[in-house]
């Protein structure tokens, strides 16, 4: 029953299993508010298309179904953008072009047309909650190593003392890519080892 739930936090999670929406992950991770920022739209509007897509699929006529998709989702990214503005502005202000930049997301576009335009809205609604924590989860863990390591500090609260000497390259660009290497090898050995283990 839970299956489309627990399928994108581990088995087929967008960021560490299938390397979508790598992109946003790589600029959004300097710290953790912001990936969590990021993960909390990216699942809004993933459930929100989802579910949208899901119940007026019979209506979409097969010429113009991506396109009617790309409005939905820009519709929804729309609205987030603004609440954001509105009521975090600060995360809105520190994620700048990536809130727009969800319209054009594949894990999002890749949903729709693979699951809500064929399962019904409970499945659907699953399958979106499961995605957007596997993606915030992916972020958040990366943004937690960039943050801890390259600052000494965690949702901008000291953790490690004022004897820890960051490591400032990590909370750069090159960081992203540095951190993400170590995480995603250690991801693909912990699920070689899985695979070896039950056969």
């Amino acid at each position: 029953m839970l299956k489309e739930l627990t399928k994108g936090i581990i088995k087929e999670n967008p960021l560490f299993v299938q390397l979508l929406g790598v992109c946003p992950s790589l600029a959004t991770t300097g710290s953790l508010t912001n990936a969590l920022g990021m993960g909390a739209a990216f699942t809004m509007v993933l459930i929100g298309s989802n579910l949208i897509i899901s119940a007026i699929k019979s209506f979409i006529p097969e010429q113009v179904r991506i396109p009617s998709y790309i409005v939905v989702i820009a519709s929804l990214v729309t609205v987030i953008e603004m609440l954001m503005e509105a009521f975090v502005p600060d995360i809105y202000a520190a994620l700048g072009i990536f809130i727009p930049l969800i319209v054009v997301n594949c894990i999002i576009l890749g949903r729709a047309e693979a699951f809500a335009s064929k399962h019904g809205l409970w499945s659907s609604l699953q399958d979106a909650v499961g995605m957007g924590i596997g993606f915030t989860l992916a972020l958040a863990i990366i943004a937690t190593f960039r943050e801890l390591l390259g600052t000494g500090k965690l949702l901008g609260i000291p953790v490690l003392g004022a004897a820890y000497h960051p490591m400032l390259i990590l909370i750069l660009p090159a960081g992203a890519f540095i951190t993400m290497g170590f995480v995603f090898a250690a991801v693909n050995y912990l699920r070689q080892r899985n695979e070896v283990r039950h056969g």
